[in-house]
């Protein structure tokens, strides 16, 4: 026992060193707890800006800039300078504004609904539209 004492005490003696030398040049960390709210909070304002300036890119909308008048630069510039909580406000209210792309879908609802106003008049025998009505006159 003796003998490995005295054999490993050079190996100890320098492992001990070389932890002292790596350990010095390392800095300590400080860890701490993050709330869920704040991470959302920030991963929510990053996406609301990429949103704002995905919309600042396309064509169209730097057409319309320019025709009130607004330079597109200036206008990203505005982006990039928005707190993280106006910039969720902007982009939740502009994914709010009706698109007027659903034309076709209200298109067929007031069909559907027109057909079924008649059907109810024409089973109640106000009018006689739909031959496959039986009237009760």
């Amino acid at each position: 026992m003796k003998l490995v004492r005295k054999r490993m005490k050079p190996v100890g003696i320098f492992m001990a060193f070389f932890m002292l030398l790596i350990s010095g040049v390392c800095q300590s960390a400080l860890a701490a707890m993050i709330e869920t709210e704040t991470v959302l909070c920030e991963s929510r304002g990053y996406e609301a800006r990429t949103y704002l300036n995905h919309l600042l890119a396309r064509e169209d909308v730097q057409n319309a800039l320019i025709n009130q008048g607004i330079d597109p630069q200036e206008a990203k510039y505005r982006i990039d300078s928005l707190t993280d909580a106006e910039a969720v406000q902007i982009a939740d209210e502009l994914e709010q504004l009706p698109s007027g792309g659903n034309f076709f879908v209200t298109l067929l609802i007031i069909a559907f609904l027109v057909f079924l106003i008649l059907l109810i008049t024409d089973i109640a025998g106000y009018t006689d539209i739909f031959p496959f009505v039986k009237s009760q006159k």
